[in-house]
């Protein structure tokens, strides 16, 4: 991947694993703070999870996941700024959501 300015200029899907860890899960406000993260960068994200993909902007298909404290996800971004997004998601994340 070739970055400009924090740019992903090539525009090559980037994939990260992450493990939810907050009390809760990927319950109604983490995912209204995913899908709202997400919204705010020029790239298309999904979450996937045991083999099930949606799309990062769309709440109803972040909690039909049912993404459990242990569980793993699959985070893919491409576009511009799909490098930029994917940091944000991680750190919402690995921060629990701001709920801990």
């Amino acid at each position: 991947m070739t970055e400009i300015n924090g740019e992903n200029v090539h525009g090559a899907a980037l994939e990260r694993k992450l493990t939810i860890t907050n009390k809760r899960g990927l319950h109604a406000r983490a995912s209204a703070k995913f899908v709202s993260t997400a919204g705010k960068f020029e790239a298309r994200v999904t979450v996937a999870k045991d083999g099930v993909e949606v799309c990062a902007t769309s709440i109803m298909g972040l909690m039909m996941l049912a993404a459990a404290p242990g569980d793993q996800i699959l985070i893919r971004a491409e576009g511009p700024q799909a490098a930029r997004a994917m940091d944000a998601l991680a750190v919402l994340v690995v921060e629990k959501f701001g709920e801990e």
